[in-house]
């Protein structure tokens, strides 16, 4: 049986039915995986870490023993309680998918302990894997596919640990901390930790954006997207030491043509937003502009024109284009394209 939807997953994974006797997850993202699993293994039974009730397994222990797995499905619970076999895969060895493949297949069947559950976590299975394709035949079985967090799991996931902890971020801090977070999520809630602690656990602070300058750091493009900001605002000199200064921390031309090509298109998103009838400082949100630039982003956005943006656009595709040329002076030409971007907003009175 597959559980592909987010609301049959929650509800198996929060009130398991006791038709199943094995569950798959599996999927690129292995803290999601281990996630869901931990959270299933917690209502399959009463002490998911207990050894008289558990028995975790891995690659290297079918590897070295390969009755082991069958064994552990037979046993029963030591302490009387329901047994749980939990069997992480790691590598993606033919041999151990059939293994735990034909496991599962006699499990559900009901050939080994009925009382047992078996549990396994793998990594992204693709269709031709054996152990996915038990699973999703089997109606005592359920196979569930763990993909990467979307924006909204990954802000839900921060909110609920810092609740935990008894602190709290404001709505623009939490959208600044999502978008700086690693996607795979055993890393983001090490940083999610790290975020608390640097609040201060049981605090019951609600952090703002400025809270988070300390703890966030500066952004490795942060002199290229302001001197892409200078460049548009019509500061000439600013944007040409902008440039320089992030050639100096590492920043190679074509980043520099990039971070001008993201700033004309959030200008043109927030442009276009606002011709659809949307406020500008909603428009300039919906675009992405950080809080501490979304002053001088309005100013500009109000002399900026769609139709002007259109016809920057071919020379900033030229420069890209020109950049990624054998022996080209990328530096200078990124220098030369943001000079002509400020030209241009003068003209339009910035």
């Amino acid at each position: 049986m597959i559980l592909s939807r987010r609301p049959d997953i929650e509800r198996f994974l929060g009130k398991p039915d006791p038709a199943i006797r094995c569950a798959l997850l599996y999927g690129r993202d292995m803290g999601v995986v281990r996630d869901r699993a931990n959270q299933l293994a917690g209502k399959l039974v009463e002490r998911p870490d207990d050894p008289f009730d558990v028995a975790l397994l891995s690659d290297g222990d079918l590897d070295s023993d390969g009755a082991r797995l069958e064994g552990e499905l037979c046993a029963q619970s030591l302490m009387g309680g329901r047994r749980l076999v939990r069997l992480r895969l790691s590598s993606e060895k033919a041999s151990l998918d059939k293994m735990a493949a034909e496991a599962m297949a006699k499990h559900a069947q009901g050939v080994f302990n009925p009382d047992a559950f078996f549990l396994v976590e793998a990594g992204g299975l693709g269709r031709e894997s054996g152990l996915r394709k038990a699973a999703e035949k089997a109606a005592e079985a359920a196979a569930i596919p763990c993909y990467e967090d979307e924006p909204g799991d990954v802000a839900r996931l921060v909110r609920e640990s810092l609740a935990k902890d008894g602190v709290g971020l404001t709505s623009d801090a939490l959208a600044v901390f999502v978008a700086r977070l690693p996607k795979e999520r055993g890393v983001a809630r090490q940083e999610i930790e790290r975020l608390a602690l640097y609040i201060g656990p049981g605090s019951g602070v609600n952090a703002t954006p400025a809270d988070l300058e300390g703890f966030l750091g500066v952004e490795p493009e942060a002199s290229l997207a302001d001197a892409a900001s200078d460049a548009f605002g019509g500061k000439l000199a600013e944007a040409q030491n902008g440039l320089r200064r992030a050639a100096q921390e590492g920043e190679a031309g074509p980043a520099a043509v990039r971070a001008l090509g993201v700033h004309l298109g959030r200008l043109r998103r927030t442009l276009t937003l606002a011709k659809n009838g949307a406020g500008l400082p909603e428009a300039a949100k919906a675009s992405g502009v950080f809080w501490k630039n979304e002053r001088e982003f309005l100013r500009q956005a109000r002399s900026w024109t769609l139709e002007e943006l259109d016809r920057l656009q071919p020379e900033i595709l030229a420069a890209d284009r020109a950049c990624k040329t054998t022996g080209s002076p990328d530096q200078l030409i990124a220098e030369r394209l943001a000079l002509s971007v400020a030209g241009r907003a003068r003209r339009m009175g910035l």
